[in-house]
């Protein structure tokens, strides 16, 4: 009877994993071990579902159009986050490259350090490449929709979230201006938060 009990819990166990597994597949997330990230310096958890989706561009480094590419560019980000900037760890909760693919950053559960007064409340999505003339290609823009979608149906972001550019929470060009006139068309974008202007002695 206990073999039996085992059995079934062992059989349950793998069902999930496969499921979870399968969802990550469809999304192609790209775990922090795969890209080759460094380990945080320190995690604060963040309460779900979370009420805002962020949305920037990384500008430096640029678009990257392979995965190799594209984990080199998420090994840059947290370095120079680290590195320069003194963070925890790499700012963003995702970064999503020009392979189409989702690069786990802190993922969903932990507080992010890419938009002040919202880094406890928000998810933040990287859009890897320099968005200011030209906006990202399709494969990029979906499996940015694709994402926050799932984070919708998982519980990790609220029903009713609201869609932010970087530029609405602090003096910034983020996420580019081609990309932020795109993300305005996207459902959930909150035109109710205006742009934070950016200084007229700053480039």
């Amino acid at each position: 009877m206990l073999a039996f009990f085992v059995m079934a819990l062992f059989a349950i166990e793998k069902t999930f994993t496969a499921s979870a597994c399968q969802e990550d597949d469809t999304l192609k997330i790209i775990s922090r071990e795969e890209w080759g990230a460094r380990d945080a310096k320190h995690i604060t958890n963040m309460s779900n579902p979370v009420p805002y989706v962020i949305i920037h561009h990384s500008y430096i480094p640029g678009a990257c159009n392979d995965t190799d590419q594209c984990k080199q560019a998420m090994r840059d980000m947290q370095d120079f986050h680290m590195d320069d900037r003194e963070w925890w760890d790499i700012g963003y909760s995702f970064g999503v490259g020009g392979d189409g693919l989702i690069y786990e950053g802190r993922g969903w559960t932990r507080m992010g350090a890419h938009a002040p007064k919202y880094n406890d409340q928000s998810i933040g999505i990287c859009t890897i490449g320099d968005w200011r003339i030209n906006i990202p290609p399709p494969n990029q823009l979906k499996a940015v929709q694709d994402l926050i979608a799932f984070g919708v149906r998982d519980g990790r972001i609220n029903k009713s979230y609201k869609l932010l550019g970087h530029r609405q929470t602090r003096p910034t060009e983020c996420p580019g201006q081609a990309l932020f006139d795109e993300i305005k068309k996207w459902p959930h974008f909150s035109s109710t938060t205006k742009e934070v202007k950016m200084p007229a002695n700053t480039l």
